[in-house]
């Protein structure tokens, strides 16, 4: 015996000559989806690694500018005199 939902040979394959139907899976739309929970923890990650970088870049940028103004009052210290 066939497990039900099995495409095997069953009593009405065998008497009937027309082509067999094939099921349909109800489509699963709206929230709760796989590809939604995947995109929201993609989109989540994307908006964490943004705001570090632009953290890393801000302080990048004040580390730089105090390295400039040093060098700058070392060469005005060493050619004033």
């Amino acid at each position: 015996m066939e497990p039900i939902g099995s495409y095997g040979t069953t009593w009405a394959d065998q008497w009937d000559d027309g082509p067999d139907p094939y099921p349909t899976q109800p489509k699963k739309t709206g929230a709760g989806g796989a590809k939604d929970k995947v995109s929201k923890k993609v989109g989540d990650s994307v908006g964490k690694t943004k705001s570090v970088a632009i953290s890393g870049m801000k302080n990048a940028k004040v580390v730089a500018t105090e390295g400039f103004d040093w060098i700058k009052q070392k060469y005005t210290k060493t050619t004033k005199k």
